[in-house]
C-alpha cells in the first residue's frame, strides 16, 4: 500500500514521467494521423505482448501494490539506515530518469516516433544526449526501472519494471539499428562505432 515516503516518491516520479510522455507526443507531428508519410514500418505482431509484459510491470504491478493490499505478502523489511539509503538513491535515479526523458524527447524532437517507424522527412539526431548514446530513451527507463526496484520494497513490484521490459529492449533494439542503418546507412554506422547503445562507450 502507499503507506511511506518512498512509495509516495515513486507516485511523484511516474506521474512526472507520464507529463512528459504526454507533452512530447503532443508536440511531436501527427506521428499517429499521418501514416501515409511513413516509408518504413519494422513493427512486428510478436511486439505486442512485449509491450503488454512491460505496460505490467511498469504500471499495473506497481499500481496495485501502491493501491491495494494483494502484494503486501511479498513486502520486505531493510534496517531503517540501509532503506533510507536505497530509497534515497532511488529517488537520486528516478530523478535522473526524468531528466534523460526529457533531454531525448527535446533532443530528437519531430524525428521521434514511438513505434519502429521511418517517416519521409525522418533525419539522424546525433547531438545533445544522442551524441554519446544511441538509446537514451531506453537508457531512461532503466534508471526508471532501477529506482522502481530501489524505492518499492517488496519483492514483486520493485523488480517487476527491470525484468518486464528486458525482453522487449533485446528484441527490439536491434531490430531498430538494423532500420536506422538502412536508412542512414555508411552515416550510422561511423555514429554507431564512437556511441554506446544505452550507455557511453568507455574511452570516450
Amino acid at each position: 500500500m502507499l503507506d511511506d515516503i518512498f512509495d509516495l516518491a515513486y507516485l511523484i516520479g511516474f506521474i512526472a514521467a507520464s507529463i512528459i510522455r504526454a507533452y512530447w507526443l503532443k508536440r511531436t507531428p501527427s506521428w499517429w494521423r499521418d501514416r501515409g508519410s511513413i516509408v518504413d514500418d519494422r513493427e512486428r505482431g510478436e511486439d505486442r505482448p512485449l509491450m503488454l509484459l512491460t505496460t505490467l510491470g511498469m504500471i499495473i504491478v506497481p499500481f496495485l501494490y501502491l493501491f491495494t493490499t494483494r502484494l503486501d505478502f511479498a513486502d520486505y523489511s531493510l534496517p531503517p539506515t540501509v532503506r533510507l539509503v536505497a530509497g534515497s538513491l532511488g529517488a537520486a535515479l528516478f530523478l535522473q530518469a526524468l531528466w534523460l526523458l526529457w533531454r531525448s524527447h527535446a533532443d530528437l524532437a519531430e524525428s521521434f516516433s514511438p513505434g519502429l517507424q521511418i517517416r519521409e522527412d525522418h533525419r539522424l539526431v546525433t547531438l545533445g544526449v544522442y551524441e554519446n548514446i544511441r538509446h537514451p530513451m531506453y537508457a531512461a527507463h532503466l534508471l526508471w526501472a532501477a529506482a522502481q526496484l530501489l524505492l518499492l520494497h517488496n519483492w514483486i513490484a520493485g523488480p517487476a519494471f527491470l525484468v518486464a521490459s528486458i525482453p522487449l529492449y533485446v528484441a527490439r533494439i536491434p531490430r531498430e539499428e538494423e532500420m536506422m542503418e538502412d536508412k542512414f546507412g555508411e552515416e550510422y554506422r561511423r555514429y554507431a562505432e564512437r556511441t554506446g547503445r544505452v550507455l557511453p562507450r568507455m574511452g570516450r
